[in-house]
């Protein structure tokens, strides 16, 4: 404001003080000065914020109502489709999981039938092979390393003392808002999959026969892996808490798995996440028969 009279008195100081004007007295300037003391561009301004401050008519408050109601029913109208929508395709959607899941569960039924007769059929295989070779030193000989290649490749049950190790897995609250406690950021379980291989690398090091973790036996080609939140043994998905079966010396194995890398990280766990830890030996521990895998590669002994 201060700008704009600065700017604009001089011009009209200088249009009063013209040569040969009548009005370029002192006095009349004056005059001038007090009455015409402010700029017509001040009463422009003023006049447009009077225009801007003017409430809206009532045509314009109608109008902007209906296109508010307009707007709130295409929102509704868009709700509408996308709940009618999910309804019609809710009973295809229900109908198509049970279809899945009643056929996921007849190939279960009919992997279980398969397996228990191929499990049958090896039994007798296995027992007219050992007749025919107990008749003579030589087969005797051969049963015997027939043994001991079926113990190494886990294909036959065993049963004996060893040691059992289970493993309680305290899983971490949802609601948990401290992600400080959770091992896997955004994951909700504390054991992986390498704590358990570590125990059981740690068992086979402390002199284990034969080990079996989630009642699936650990062979030649048996992975323990995990899948999102699942831990998987041989592809069979296993369940908490995870028990893991050990054949072989209980108290030599004992003396040297308490001293094992397994069992020190699973007491780490046990401090830091409260993973529950219980060892314990036992006699009479039965290890199921592992997987029947196809035979890649062969080679011939003698001639």
């Amino acid at each position: 404001m201060t700008n704009r009279w600065a700017a604009t008195t001089p011009r009209r100081a200088a249009a009063l003080t013209r040569p040969g004007d009548r009005n370029s007295s002192p006095c009349r300037r004056c005059c001038a000065l007090l009455s015409e003391h402010l700029d017509p561009g001040y009463a422009a301004a003023a006049a447009e914020r009077a225009r801007a401050s003017t409430p809206p008519t009532r045509r314009a408050r109608v109008l902007a109502r209906v296109w508010q109601a307009a707007a709130a029913l295409l929102v509704a109208v868009v709700f509408a489709a996308a709940v009618a929508q999910a309804r019609m395709v809710a009973p295809g959607v229900s109908a198509a999981q049970q279809v899945l899941a009643a056929g996921v569960r007849a190939a279960e039924a009919s992997t279980g039938e398969l397996t228990a007769r191929r499990n049958a059929l090896a039994a007798q295989v296995d027992d007219v092979q050992r007749r025919a070779l107990v008749a003579d030193a030589q087969g005797q000989r051969l049963l015997g390393g027939l043994d001991k290649l079926e113990s190494t490749s886990a294909s036959t049950p065993v049963i004996g003392p060893g040691l059992t190790v289970t493993v309680t897995d305290p899983g971490v609250s949802p609601n948990l808002s401290d992600v400080s406690k959770q091992r896997v950021p955004g994951g909700r379980q504390i054991i992986l999959d390498r704590d358990l291989q570590l125990v059981v690398n740690s068992l086979w090091a402390s002199g284990a026969e034969a080990v079996a973790v989630g009642g699936v036996r650990i062979g030649p080609n048996v992975t323990v892996r995990q899948a999102g939140g699942a831990i998987l043994v041989d592809n069979n998905p296993i369940s908490k808490p995870y028990t893991i079966l050990a054949v072989g010396p209980p108290h030599a194995m004992r003396d040297l798995f308490d001293r094992s890398p397994g069992l020190h990280r699973l007491r780490l766990l046990e401090v830091s996440y409260g993973v529950g830890v219980a060892v314990s030996v036992g006699d009479g521990l039965a290890l199921p028969a592992g997987a029947v895998r196809d035979v890649k590669f062969a080679k011939q002994f003698g001639p």
